[in-house]
């Protein structure tokens, strides 16, 4: 759940504040136990072309600040027709994910949609869940895209749904397509009994919304004529006037967000009004008012509240909705961190090495960074982080290209228009106040959980100890599970990629058992299918003409793909990363060997003191830590030496049991096997192991209980998706000159480059044949998960 945004404010002049209403309760039930997540998702490039890798970077909000609630996201492709044709399940640290979908060389061109949620989210409306188009590119595909023209609609919404006679009042104009939107177009309105006289006139402020002032009339019908540059045109009729009613006006500036409650033939039964607003579903501001006065403003001081979507809602005193309005806090002053990069050294040479710092911070841990050749369009172009976390994450209807909301050159008044255009549809505040809240069926767990079961003889065996053994080969480390009254087991927190085989057999077999037992499991989280139907493209696909050229687009992504695999060939023929990947794999080896399920991470640094030749020996395993380790501090205290990562006491653990700093302080590195230190969140730690831990196995602890049996069997379970390494040329090395063509358009790719705590984090790549500038994008979170760091430039 999300940390509590703001201190509640009130209006001091209109009287105290009255005991908390049925409107409030409702609210704070929803907010505490239905929070909701949402999700924005990095591609390395907008478009594809069959044989390539997709990576993704995800970040899961709850609210405004990364998500605590779910640690595993679901990612799915889906073709046109609504087939499946990749999963991939993936971990979320602190609300982080990363990986790739290998897109086959079969694959038709087409638009794909990518789908990401988690199984929280899945218990609410897949409006909220993320579906991304992509597009796929093959010349040899029969049939190829082309864009398909479609029309637009627009439509018209007065301030806060009302359209009241002598109010003078704010429209918002709506265009909507299920292709491409105009980029210019205008309007008018006239009278339905008078279509040659225009009252009024004005432009549209971007592809998505326009905005007008009227006065309406009681007894006159009005008009909107919209039209664009190519001469489309459309008519349509504004709401009726009405002779009652209220109108909430609001305005939102860098210091206050401002309303005004005007009213014309309200019914005096009405004692009072109460005005609520809230920011992510959370009560920040309250007011009573006694006396509505069309010419009272009010003012909430943006001094306590986050950039967001505010939602002010106007109650009569029997707590009817009379009146709703959606504004943005700060739309001038942004809530981000955007960094200033050290030490750049970008050249436009073909293939040379470029090079720049992102500056030391001890709030962030990790970075995601993306340089891509600036010819080349980013997915961020059309919708950002920023986009996500603040508009398109709570908003289900289609907006072209929000990230201009969030840019230097942003139009605070066009995203104001849009908010007037839109309706909070997290809860709706009628459903929630009679008790009609979502129905849960997917709890969020920690990491991968599994549900088995004992059967002896065809049976169930209730309360029945059975020994696991984990490792790659019989006898490696064993753990003890016994089976519930119904004769189920659970393994959960489980954090491992690919595969994980084990292996077991009862602590103790009856003679006349005769083997006749068998232990089974199963993941408790599963890929929900998706119910609703996929998006509209704004393509369409024709049969390719025999003579047809690929786009230059296309071409560079095929020559790119001849030479990467080229760059893959090379990489794996250099020497030297072929004797350090041997190391590796037998350190890879040596941890599966010694770690239990419980004690591996997807944030792990380990040191082999078995295969690697090069470890310096010492005396004290906790100060030979010291300065190897980014973000690990080593003090003596009370005469012993304790560990902290960042900031915060990890705990030390001793062939997995947790023991006292001072019991390893006399552990030579000779008597040791390998030690990991594992940063953040981790199954095996005591009280959640929220901060990390040292993990020390000794020589003796690697082959002490080894257990060596016949009667082993074997079990594999799935775990997550392993991703792709993403691989770049070394024009340095002598052995990429065999790279004919480079027009390689993604030049570095780094889902978690980890900041350095003493030092800038430097990123290096090489040129291609041609790009002259470089888009850089950085991303990242700092440890409170409550500010966001973004960068997005083209470079030099």
């Amino acid at each position: 759940m999300s940390k509590k945004l703001i201190t509640l404010l009130a209006i001091s002049a209109i009287y105290c504040l009255h005991a908390q209403t049925k409107a409030e309760e409702a609210l704070k039930t929803f907010e505490q136990k239905y929070p909701q997540e949402k999700i924005h998702l990095l591609l390395d490039k907008s478009s594809y072309t069959a044989g390539e890798n997709l990576w993704f970077k995800s970040f899961v909000f709850d609210g405004y600040t990364t998500s605590t609630i779910s640690t595993t996201l679901f990612v799915e492709l889906y073709d046109s027709n609504k087939n499946q044709i990749s999963k991939k399940l993936i971990p979320l640290i602190n609300g982080e994910g990363s990986g790739n979908i290998s897109l086959a060389s079969s694959l038709k061109e087409d638009v794909y949609y990518i789908r990401a949620y988690t199984s929280w989210m899945a218990n609410f409306n897949e409006d909220f869940q993320l579906i991304k188009p992509i597009v796929v590119y093959n010349p040899s595909s029969p049939e190829k895209l082309i864009a398909n023209p479609t029309s637009w609609a627009a439509s018209a919404y007065p301030e806060s749904g009302s359209f009241i006679d002598g109010i003078t009042t704010k429209v918002a104009v709506r265009l909507q397509s299920n292709g491409t939107v105009p980029s210019e177009w205008e309007g008018y309105i006239v009278e339905s009994d008078n279509p040659d006289t225009k009252i009024t006139t004005f432009k549209g402020l971007d592809p998505n919304i326009g905005l007008f002032t009227i006065t309406p009339k009681a007894g006159k019908k009005y008009q909107l004529i919209v039209q664009d540059k190519n001469g489309q045109k459309q008519n349509i009729l504004l709401p009726e006037v009405s002779t009652s009613g209220i109108n909430l006006q609001v305005t939102s500036d860098k210091d206050h967000v401002k309303y005004t409650i005007k009213a014309k033939n309200q019914p005096q039964d009405s004692q009072y009004y109460t005005v609520l607003g809230t920011i992510n579903n959370q009560l920040v501001y309250k007011a009573k008012i006694n006396k509505i006065n069309n010419e009272t403003q009010y003012s909430i001081s943006n001094n306590q509240l986050v950039s967001g979507i505010l939602q002010l809602t106007v109650f009569d005193d029997k707590e009817n909705v009379v009146s709703n309005r959606l504004a943005f806090v700060q739309p001038q002053l942004l809530q981000f961190k955007q960094p200033s990069l050290q030490s750049v050294s970008l050249k436009d040479t073909p293939r040379s090495r470029n090079s720049f710092d992102i500056p030391k911070d001890a709030n962030y841990s990790n970075y995601t960074v993306l340089v891509l050749d600036a010819n080349t369009k980013s997915t961020e172009e059309d919708q950002s982080l920023l986009s996500s976390l603040w508009l398109t994450g709570d908003i289900t209807s289609s907006i072209t290209n929000p990230t201009q909301y969030f840019t230097k050159n942003r139009n605070t008044e066009a995203l104001d228009a849009l908010l007037i255009s839109e309706k909070w549809k997290r809860f709706e505040w009628k459903s929630i106040m009679t008790g009609n809240y979502p129905m849960i069926k997917y709890q969020p767990e920690s990491y991968l959980s599994y549900k088995g079961k004992v059967n002896i003889q065809g049976k169930p065996a209730p309360n029945t100890e059975v020994n696991l053994i984990f490792g790659s080969e019989p006898g490696s480390r064993m753990s003890q599970i016994k089976s519930d009254n119904n004769g189920f087991l659970t393994l959960n927190n489980l954090v491992f990629e690919d595969s994980m085989k084990f292996f077991y057999q009862l602590n103790s077999e009856p003679k006349d058992l005769n083997n006749n037992y068998s232990v089974y499991f199963q993941p408790t989280s599963n890929f929900v299918p998706y119910k609703k139907n996929l998006p509209v493209s704004s393509y369409k696909l024709v049969q390719r003409p025999a003579d047809d050229n690929p786009s230059n687009e296309v071409s560079r992504s095929l020559t790119a793909l001849n030479a990467q695999k080229v760059i893959s060939e090379n990489i794996t023929n250099i020497e030297e990363i072929k004797l350090k990947g041997e190391v590796k794999n037998k350190t890879k080896k040596l941890n599966d060997e010694l770690s239990s399920p419980r004690f591996k991470s997807m944030n792990e640094q380990v040191f082999d003191f078995v295969n690697d030749s090069t470890m310096v020996t010492s005396t004290n395993i906790l100060k030979w830590l010291q300065g190897r380790v980014a973000g690990l501090t080593i003090q003596m205290q009370r005469g012993s030496y304790t560990a902290s990562l960042r900031g915060a006491e990890v705990g030390i653990y001793l062939d997995e049991m947790l023991v006292d700093p001072s019991q390893v302080d006399n552990i030579s590195t000779s008597d040791i096997a390998m030690v990991k230190v594992i940063k953040g969140f981790f199954a095996g730690g005591f009280s959640g192991g929220g901060n990390g831990a040292i993990a020390i196995y000794s020589r003796r602890g690697a082959s002490s209980d080894r257990i060596v049996s016949s009667k082993l069997r074997q079990i594999t379970l799935t775990g997550y998706d392993k991703e792709a390494p993403f691989e770049s040329p070394d024009y340095g090395n002598e052995k990429f000159k065999g790279v004919a063509q480079d027009t390689r358009s993604v030049l570095y790719w780094n889902s978690f480059l980890e900041a350095q705590p003493e030092e800038s984090s430097k990123v290096q790549f090489y040129n291609n044949d041609d790009a002259k500038k470089y888009k850089v994008i950085i991303m990242g979170y700092d440890k409170s998960n409550d500010t966001p760091l973004y960068y997005n430039e083209v470079l030099p």
